[in-house]
């Protein structure tokens, strides 16, 4: 295992963190070490029940003292000064603190939301209306009239749909009657998702306000969610403007493509030479898995009335032309709340939605009780026109002169935001993101402030999240560890030949080979490499080495001598020259190995210089680590709380 995480393992969230309910466990020098960390440590190591748990806590605690006591040493020698400790740890807490900008609970919250309506599908209808009136400007007022004369015939029970028709300003609303036909999690905006999932089939919505107007939905209906289709398709495409004469046409070659498929013409030939759908025709006519409410509903309605594999449609007509239609298979919907891919996608998929955006209140709500925001007193008129002038080139109003740019706006915690960093921040993102010229300087104002408040949190994350800061800290002494470690046993211990050939002489009885033998273990990605290596080498042991180049992306070997308890599943066999142990899997990663034996020796026999050498470096670092862990026991005395040491070994 790997040094530094041999230390990881041993102090586990175990960061040096004392609050005002800590329990002193032991000191060490003028170092307290809290008893809740200790016990963390300790639970996440030692998940087993024992019998004693008394004797396991004393034995766990000897270890993470001398841990303690090193990772001191390096504080006081200021290993953690050191520009590789200080990059490391600042590369981590750049790739992790972004998974710590929100509401910890808030991803199981959504996750478990975007599940349960994965599990139905929706039947839709929509009624829009528009903010502008019929020239193109805003007439608030209009509007609000008409979506309260809407309301009222609702409420008299007059029908959703003949309504959708005569007061829907969405232009396909006179054909469709406002239908949008099935609709499932992520189809829609999260907040026109939300109104229909929360609506009783046969009830129609509140209205909601959008940017562009007022929207009700009626749920139509439900049904269980019918998942993902692999379909394929042939669509010939109305050119733009396309007359009647066109249409007659392609109307035509529509129906001599289906009279074709139903001679027995082969489908995806067909869409890769007629289908003006060029991306899916470049793979005969094979669409990306379909999803519900994706496309137009009429073409779903006819798609998932195909109701077996194989299957196809007649001709149909949608605004983009005509289609035929196959399919060739359904994937359900996953209805195991744990399945992990799904989980992953979800998660995904959440991120990427405006549902993701209401976890950055979490972030200002911490921040404010927890910092402190605090709004300056100052005049609005005053900032505005300093800034038009600096920014916009304008003259300076007089009222302008009455900030400048030392005057504090706002502060968190204890940190100041000026006026000079108003207009730094103004020059950036004064302007909206579409194009359509600068935003009112209270929307960037309100903007900056949530900016400096995702700022300060993403800065001071070890205030606002324990997790966080235990994670930084075990990072940051585990590298401290890792490099005392290294300076002062890994180090020396390989590097002390004359020390090493001496303690090899002194101990020479203790190092000896057990039952042994010469072997070549053969380590593979998978089981099923194994399986087709194993038998390859098991028809010709001898051409072993051009077997494992044939693979050797997928396959190594390893030639040297081995103790038999060493061989993969050897088990209790004896092995023979020539002898090779069937594969065996390693259920940690999936991998899988097996031996080819070229030697065997059933005696013990005395391990040379060389062939102990690894051995003799472990007992020299052992050495020298006890050596150093007497000499930092009488640095940093340690006193022990009977006490409470009692009490949590209990």
């Amino acid at each position: 295992m790997n040094r530094k995480n041999l230390f990881l393992l041993l102090t586990a969230f175990s960061g040096s963190i004392i609050t005002t309910s800590a329990q002193t466990l032991f000191t060490y020098g003028k170092h307290p070490a809290d008893a809740k960390d200790f016990m963390r440590a300790y639970n996440k190591n030692n998940s087993v029940v024992t019998a004693n748990k008394a004797k396991s806590v004393s034995d766990y605690l000897d270890l993470y003292i001398k841990s303690k006591l090193k990772v001191q040493e390096a504080y006081d020698r200021r290993y953690d000064t050191l520009a590789h400790i200080k990059m490391e740890v600042e590369n981590l807490r750049a790739q992790i603190a972004e998974n710590y900008m929100t509401d910890p609970e808030i991803m199981n919250r959504l996750e478990k939301e975007a599940f349960q309506r994965s599990q139905k599908d929706i039947r839709v209808a929509h009624i829009f209306i528009a903010v502008k009136n019929a020239s193109g400007f805003v007439d608030t007022a209009a509007a609000q009239k008409k979506r309260d004369e809407l309301l009222q015939k609702l409420l008299k029970g007059e029908d959703f749909l003949q309504l959708a028709k005569q007061f829907s300003d969405d232009p396909a609303a006179k054909t469709n009657s406002g239908e949008l036909g099935y609709i499932t999690v992520f189809t829609l905006p999260y907040e026109f998702e939300n109104a229909i999932y929360t609506t009783t089939a046969g009830k129609y919505s509140a209205p909601i306000r959008s940017k562009i107007g007022y929207h009700i939905f009626k749920n139509l209906g439900e049904r269980k969610a019918v998942g993902k289709m692999r379909a394929q398709q042939i669509l010939l495409a109305y050119p733009p403007d396309a007359d009647d004469m066109v249409k007659r046409k392609l109307a035509g070659l529509a129906d001599s493509l289906h009279k074709r498929l139903q001679a027995g013409d082969d489908f995806g030939t067909l869409a890769k030479t007629f289908s003006n759908d060029y991306i899916s025709a470049a793979s005969n006519g094979t669409m990306p898995d379909i999803g519900v409410g994706q496309y137009d509903p009429f073409f779903e309605k006819v798609l998932w009335s195909l109701t077996k594999d194989g299957a196809y449609s007649k001709p149909f007509q949608t605004s983009h032309g005509w289609h035929i239609v196959k399919r060739v298979a359904v994937k359900p919907v996953i209805t195991d709340a744990e399945n992990k891919d799904f989980k992953q996608e979800l998660q995904q998929k959440i991120k990427a939605d405006a549902r993701w955006r209401a976890s950055k209140d979490f972030v200002y709500n911490q921040v404010k009780e927890k910092a402190g925001v605090k709004i300056f007193s100052y005049n609005d008129d005053a900032l505005w026109a300093m800034t038009d002038s600096l920014l916009d080139r304008r003259p300076m109003r007089e009222i302008g002169k009455t900030i400048n740019a030392s005057t504090t706006l706002f502060s968190i915690g204890n940190e100041l935001y000026d006026a000079a960093a108003w207009i730094k921040y103004a020059a950036t993102y004064r302007f909206r993101q579409d194009g359509t010229g600068a935003k009112p300087h209270s929307q960037v104002r309100e903007e900056w402030i949530q900016y400096a408040m995702t700022e300060y949190y993403k800065k001071h994350l070890e205030d606002f999240n324990d997790e966080f800061r235990y994670q930084m800290a075990e990072f940051k002494d585990g590298n401290l560890f890792f490099e005392i470690m290294q300076q002062e046993v890994w180090n020396k211990a390989q590097a002390d030949t004359v020390a090493l050939q001496a303690l090899y002489n002194k101990n020479k009885k203790e190092y000896n080979w057990k039952q042994s033998a010469d072997v070549v273990i053969f380590f593979c990605s998978d089981q099923s490499i194994a399986k087709t290596v194993y038998e390859k080498i098991k028809a010709n042991p001898s051409d072993w080495k051009k077997v494992v180049e044939m693979y050797s992306e997928k396959v190594l070997a390893d030639s040297s001598r081995y103790e038999w308890s060493q061989i993969p599943n050897l088990n209790k066999m004896v092995p023979k020259a020539g002898m090779l142990t069937t594969p065996v899997m390693n259920n940690t990663d999936n991998t899988a190995s097996f031996a080819y034996i070229v030697n065997s020796y059933p005696q013990t026999s005395p391990r040379s210089f060389n062939e102990a050498k690894g051995l003799v470096i472990n007992d020299y670092q052992a050495e020298l680590e006890k050596q150093w862990d007497d000499a930092l026991r009488k640095k940093y005395p340690v006193t022990i709380d009977q006490k409470i040491l009692n009490e949590i070994s209990k």
